[in-house]
């Protein structure tokens, strides 16, 4: 227990960073009602009612000495060893390969770490020495955050699609493109097909173009995916800023757009999973989603149509670096060796190689200037809309030590990414609950008192997650009254496991209600019981260690808030 709620701790800035930063965005309402949804005069009875049954102290605020060095989600990238090796070296000389994972991971998604396998298997050689390739499995945007930040640099990198490899390039890195194409795929939008066949109805065809249109006239609920982690969601990104604009992405014509269609997309996923996820509750139209995993997903065999966009998804391969002439000739060999046919008929098994007619709508982007649309993106997503959200911590006894002195550690350093634009407070609970910081606007002084609260946190008592959670909703129905138009979150960093106060099934009309995303981390911990608070409004389940959280935080906060 000690272990995981350790690492509970730097879960909560991880939920922090993943919900703050990934979609903090409540859904907009004709996404429906659930069967547990109540009235909002109801809810705010249940709310008071509940309220009145909880312990509540609130602590004396207390300012903290605040680090205003500016923060990068770069600096807290873990141990490259936190990624795992799918395929391992079988020689002495051998090339390292960063591998998107839809082709390095297991089952219909592990096509690459079988053709490599055979590689290693062929007695290739080079200079008459037998060589080999090593294959880390690794999301193309961490991959390009290790590769441009320097801290960790292999010989080769094959992201999804090339805008990855333009990010790369722009950042100083010398790079050689040794095959434009390993196997083919594409990003598109997944439409269920009645609401398909009401656009096209009304605007002729389906295509990004049309689709933000749909979006901005509020006639399409659509998620896509955070652009500075997701492949398809970078290529969502620039091709809906191409559509307004194709003459300059960034110009006030493209911004404009961006942020009219933008102020109706009601969710954006930190992950593809996550995305899934929220597609399987039936709220979405539409989402964004590569075809190799359309064709695999058998709820999706009908009802629904998937339309491509953007540039391809063929996975390119570079070599990184001034390589020796022996290990730019391994990547060559291995470029060449997967384009056999008998390979090529493998990844078509497993869903890649369709749809390739399609031809990318983009033109070549620069990567500087790809760099550029993720910062835009990051400062219109959420319009004129600021973020309140409530962090909740659990402090009951089985964190006290290293766990908690681990819980202050990821705080103090996620802090750093929470905007100034946002509202934060600050709930910490055991069996009772504490107001450690009302909400307030995240300024210095606010800051210097949630640093305060943290420092002074100590362990004890049991675990009233679901009080603690209830005295966040609180806060932000209270604070929402005096500041109408914020965005509410909520996250809680637990193991999952509730001992005292109320429960789950008493609280959970409220969260439906007020449309409140509930973010949760935990390490070592019961995920299924955090994942069943976090699906509610579809938030993000993270399920962390000590050594990724602080990278994980970093990455949602720098993107939500």
């Amino acid at each position: 227990m000690r272990k995981g709620k350790t690492l509970f701790v730097l879960t909560i800035i991880a939920v922090s960073v993943f919900a703050l930063v990934y979609f903090g965005i409540t859904l907009t309402s004709n996404l429906g009602k659930s069967k547990t949804e109540i009235s909002a005069e109801d809810a705010d009875k249940r709310l008071n009612r509940i309220y009145k049954d909880i312990s509540v102290t609130s602590a004396e605020p207390v300012k903290g000495q605040i680090d205003l060095d500016p923060a990068s989600a770069l600096d807290s990238l873990p141990d490259i060893s936190k990624f795992p090796i799918s395929v391992e070296s079988t020689t002495s000389s051998f090339a390292e390969i960063f591998s998107s994972t839809e082709k390095s991971g297991t089952g219909n998604d592990g096509w690459l770490n079988d053709v490599a396998a055979d590689f290693n298997a062929a007695g290739i050689t080079v200079d008459g020495q037998p060589v080999s390739v090593k294959i880390r499995n690794i999301a193309s945007g961490t991959a390009a955050d290790y590769i441009r930040s320097g801290k960790y640099v292999p010989d080769a990198f094959t992201p999804s699609n090339e805008l990855w490899g333009e990010m790369v390039k722009a950042g100083g890195v010398q790079t050689e493109l040794v095959s434009k194409r390993l196997t083919g795929n594409v990003a598109g939008v997944v439409m269920n097909k009645q609401k398909y066949d009401q656009l096209v109805d009304k605007y002729g065809s389906i295509n990004v173009k049309t689709i933000t249109d749909a979006i901005a006239a509020n006639e399409l609920a659509m998620g896509y995916t955070d652009p500075f982690a997701s492949s398809t969601g970078l290529n969502f990104l620039v091709t809906a800023l191409n559509t307004f604009d194709q003459n300059d992405l960034l110009g006030e014509k493209a911004v404009q757009g961006f942020e009219k269609f933008q102020a109706n997309v009601p969710f954006i996923a930190s992950t593809t999973l996550q995305m899934r996820e929220a597609a399987k509750s039936g709220r979405l139209d539409a989402f964004v989603l590569e075809y190799q995993t359309f064709v695999n997903a058998k709820d999706l065999s009908s009802g629904y149509v998937f339309t491509p966009f953007g540039v391809r998804h063929d996975s390119p391969l570079y070599a990184l670096g001034n390589l020796p002439p022996e290990k730019l000739e391994i990547i060559r060999k291995f470029g060449e060796f997967v384009q056999q046919e008998k390979y090529q008929k493998t990844a078509a098994d497993k869903g890649f190689n369709g749809l390739n007619d399609y031809v990318s709508e983009l033109k070549p982007v620069d990567g500087a200037l790809l760099s550029s649309a993720q910062k835009l993106w990051k400062e219109k997503k959420d319009g004129s809309k600021p973020i309140a959200a409530v962090f909740v911590a659990d402090v009951s006894g089985s964190m006290a030590g290293e766990p908690l002195n681990r819980l202050k550690e990821s705080l103090l350093k996620g802090q750093k990414f929470l905007g100034k634009d946002n509202s934060i407070g600050f709930v910490s609970y055991s069996s009772d609950v504490t107001i450690n910081l009302p909400i307030g606007t995240y300024d210095t002084n606010q800051q210097s008192m949630f640093v305060g609260a943290i420092n002074s946190l100590q362990a004890s008592g049991g675990t009233a997650t679901f009080d603690g959670m209830v005295v966040a909703m609180k806060m932000l129905q209270e604070y929402q009254t005096q500041n109408p138009g914020l965005k509410p979150v909520i996250f809680v960093l637990s193991d999952g496991e509730t001992n005292e106060g109320h429960s789950l099934d008493e609280i959970r009309g409220l969260i439906e209600t007020y449309k409140i995303p509930v973010y949760t981390i935990g390490y070592n911990a019961n995920i299924k019981a955090l994942e069943s608070i976090s699906s509610i409004n579809e938030a993000a389940n993270i399920n962390a260690d000590t050594e990724d959280v602080v990278y994980k935080i970093g990455n949602l906060l720098n993107v939500q808030m």
